[in-house]
C-alpha cells in the first residue's frame, strides 16, 4: 500500500450525480482505485481495510482529497461545469486535530473554492455529539458542505440532524436495491426524502441501476441520484470525453 502511494499507482474515478428533473450533472463523487501492476484495477473494498489496519488510511485519504480538489479546479479552469466534488472522509481524517485547517490548506494549495467541496461522513463518525458538532460547525463556517453517507444504516440518533450542520442526506444503496419489490424499502426511502425536505436538506439516492428504480424515486420526489443507470465511475479522461469537453461546446447542461 505504501509503495502504491509512492509509485503513483492510485487513481481517482468520478461518478456523476444527476438531477432527476432535467438529467443534468450537478456534482461528482471521487472514488479511489488502485492500478495494481499484477492484479489490475482494484476497488476500495479490496484495499481500504488494509490501509486502515496498517495506519496508512490517513495518508491515502489525504492523497484522495488533494487529487480530487486539484482535478475539479482544473476542470473549472478549462471551462467545465461549476459543480462540486464529493470526497469520503475516513474516521481518522474526521477526528484529527484542526480538521478544518487541514482541509482549508488543501483547498488553498489546489485553488478550489470551499463551496465546490462536499465532504461525505458516516453516521458512525458522529457518535460523540459534542466533538462532532464543533468539527462540523467549523467546516460549515468555511463554506464546506457536509453530506451524511449511507443514511439509515448507522446508529446515530435522528436528533443529530437538528444539531449538526448537515447539507445532504445520501440514501444508502441497500434501500434502493429491492425498492421495486419491497414495500418496506419503498416506505423508508419515501420517509427519508420527506424528512430531508422538511429539514431543508438535499437528498440523493445512490446505487440506481434500473429505470424502475428511477421511476419510483422520481415519483417520491427524490431530486438527485447517482448509479450505473446513468453512469459508472469514470476516469478523469473519460469524464472529459463524456461530459466536460461537450460542455465547453455548450452541448451539455449542468447545475
Amino acid at each position: 500500500m505504501r509503495k502504491a502511494l509512492e509509485r503513483g499507482e492510485l487513481i481517482l474515478h468520478y461518478q456523476p450525480q444527476i438531477r432527476t428533473s432535467d438529467n443534468s450533472m450537478v456534482g461528482v463523487e471521487a472514488l479511489v482505485r488502485w492500478e495494481h501492476p499484477e492484479r489490475g484495477t482494484l476497488t476500495p473494498g479490496l484495499f481500504i481495510p488494509i490501509a486502515e489496519e496498517t495506519g496508512l488510511i490517513y495518508e491515502l485519504g489525504t492523497w484522495v482529497l488533494r487529487e480530487a480538489c486539484r482535478q475539479m479546479r482544473q476542470w473549472h479552469n478549462e471551462g467545465g461545469p461549476l459543480i462540486p466534488v464529493s470526497v469520503n472522509l475516513s474516521s481518522q481524517q474526521f477526528h484529527q486535530r484542526r480538521l478544518a485547517e487541514y482541509v482549508m490548506d488543501i483547498l488553498k494549495e489546489t485553488g478550489l473554492p470551499p463551496e465546490y467541496l462536499e465532504l461525505e461522513i458516516t453516521e458512525g463518525m458522529m457518535m460523540d455529539a459534542a466533538v462532532s458538532t464543533e468539527i462540523l460547525k467549523e467546516l460549515n463556517e468555511h463554506g464546506i458542505r457536509i453530506s451524511l453517507d449511507d443514511f439509515g444504516t448507522g446508529y446515530s440518533s435522528l436528533s443529530y440532524l437538528k444539531l449538526f450542520p448537515i447539507h445532504k442526506l445520501k440514501i444508502d444503496r441497500s434501500f434502493i436495491r429491492d425498492i421495486t419489490e419491497n414495500q418496506n424499502d419503498k416506505a423508508i426511502v419515501a420517509t427519508i426524502i420527506a424528512m430531508a425536505q422538511h429539514l431543508n436538506m438535499d437528498v440523493i439516492a445512490e446505487g440506481i441501476e434500473t429505470k424502475d428504480q428511477l421511476d419510483i424515486l422520481t415519483d417520491k420526489d427524490c431530486g438527485k441520484i447517482q448509479g450505473y443507470y446513468f453512469s459508472k465511475p469514470l476516469s478523469a479522461a473519460d469524464m472529459e470525453r463524456a461530459y466536460f469537453a461537450p460542455t465547453r461546446a455548450g452541448l451539455v447542461r449542468n447545475g
